[in-house]
């Protein structure tokens, strides 16, 4: 079998990833993904308090339950936005905007309408213009 060469990061977070054991554990338990872990690496580098701090469960029980829905939180609006399509939020963007140009002409229609419209009650006047008198 012939293996495929990876890129030279890949090969340099495998190696990050076997000194640090705690990130297999994350992974493992569902708090992060390998995606998420390398980016992470690429951006921040190896020597972040991020790597630090991870795996460690000496937080108190009420701090750690914050910080592990604020991570939750944020993991799931992340993970949306991965999943997000971009031409199919573009779509929904364009009929918003037709929706709101659509009531923005219907509300200059009746704002202009107010003043000098058709008015409801005709002029006083003769209902017959041609009055005759009979003899």
């Amino acid at each position: 079998m012939t293996q495929k060469k990876l890129h030279p990061s890949v090969q340099k977070f495998k190696e990050f990833v076997k000194n640090n054991p705690k990130l297999i554990q994350e992974v493992r338990k569902g708090h992060s993904t390998w995606q998420e872990l390398y980016e992470d690496w690429y951006l921040l580098g190896e020597d972040d308090k991020r790597w630090e701090t991870l795996g460690n469960e000496s937080q108190p029980e009420d701090q750690k339950g914050i910080t592990e829905s604020k991570g939750d939180f944020m993991s799931n609006i992340m993970g949306m936005v991965k999943k997000m399509d971009a031409n199919q939020v573009q779509s929904h963007l364009n009929n918003l905007s037709q929706a709101v140009g659509a009531i923005q002409g219907i509300l200059a229609q009746f704002q202009g309408n107010g003043g000098g419209g058709t008015p409801t009650n005709p002029p006083a006047g003769p209902k017959n213009p041609f009055s005759f008198r009979q003899d």
